[in-house]
């Protein structure tokens, strides 16, 4: 019997295997070296903690005339009113904080809805072929050529009832919602395109797999990198639309919105310019955020792009 070697007498080595890194951790480490897609997201968030909890040290409720009974209203900025009053006597920096949380629930939640209906309209006509997909294709061109503004306005003087009822910013919401979705189809159903002949897919044809299964669990969660770009860019988009509204003078009065603020404001610009000032740099500034995080999150989701 041959004596064993040190070698082979030693204890098996353990072999370290390193788990491959998902996509998504590799676009977070792309998105982390983009110093201008985080600055954009550290925005966002900074705007979301002052929507949530800056009412809880809002000097005053949205559209109080508080001020107006004190004395103060048209007052310029200062340690009582950092923002200043407007001519009503209403505290500028109050509404402001009032008016981050309905200006970002108008800019989230319209994009919520387009984006849902956006992503099951443009993957069906994406997928199906045929008479059905030219319907599909036909009902996106459709809706993107209907002038979304044009209908707010309408709709504002139609449902003047529900205005004046406390549900104008819903009601803005869901118009926003449910005319913003062709821009995300035409993306969806060009993407599908591409991803629907790929190999997998059609393995999972030939295993028997129906085509809605095939559609919603494979194809779908393929083509979500340019939707997560897209619904970040149309919430900045969504804002500014409700910034016009208001300027325009097509808003509910009695709800405090940045847009409401800036369009008293231009009124008495050359008196009272503080009014529509920080109301203007605050849509700016989230605006600015909203585009520098669409920017970072096209960068880092790119797929051509290698590590």
């Amino acid at each position: 019997m041959s004596q064993l070697t040190e070698e082979q007498t030693a204890p098996p080595k353990r072999v370290h295997r390193q788990r491959s890194a998902t996509q998504w951790a590799v676009a977070w480490r792309r998105f982390k070296r983009n110093k201008s897609g985080v600055a954009g997201l550290a925005i966002v968030i900074a705007f979301v903690v002052f929507a949530i909890f800056g009412p809880l040290f809002a000097p005053y409720p949205p559209r109080s005339t508080e001020s107006l009974l004190q004395g103060q209203a048209g007052q310029p900025p200062s340690w009582k009113h950092p923002f200043g009053t407007e001519i009503n006597g209403i505290d500028v920096f109050s509404d402001s904080i009032w008016g981050a949380r309905n200006d970002l629930w108008i800019g989230v939640a319209a994009t919520a809805i387009a984006t849902l209906i956006g992503l099951a309209v443009g993957a069906l006509a994406g997928y199906s072929r045929g008479v059905i997909g030219g319907i599909l294709l036909g009902i996106i061109q459709f809706f993107f050529v209907i002038p979304t503004l044009l209908l707010i306005l309408l709709f504002s003087r139609v449902f003047q009832v529900l205005v004046y009822q406390g549900f104008g910013v819903n009601l803005i919401v869901l118009i926003l919602g449910l005319f913003g979705w062709p821009g995300i189809s035409f993306v969806i159903r060009g993407e599908i395109f591409r991803v629907r002949e790929l190999e997998f897919i059609q393995a999972e044809k030939a295993l028997g797999a129906g085509n809605l299964r095939i559609l919603f669990r494979h194809i779908v969660p393929n083509v979500l990198t340019p939707v997560i770009v897209l619904a970040s860019l149309l919430v900045a988009g969504n804002i500014l639309t409700e910034v016009v509204l208001f300027f325009l003078g097509f808003g509910p009065a009695n709800v405090a919105t940045w847009g409401e603020l800036i369009e008293e404001g231009v009124q008495y610009v050359s008196v009272y310019p503080w009014v529509a000032l920080f109301p203007g740099l605050l849509v700016v500034t989230l605006v600015l955020g909203f585009n520098l995080l669409g920017d970072g999150l096209a960068d880092a989701l790119n797929p051509r792009l290698r590590e």
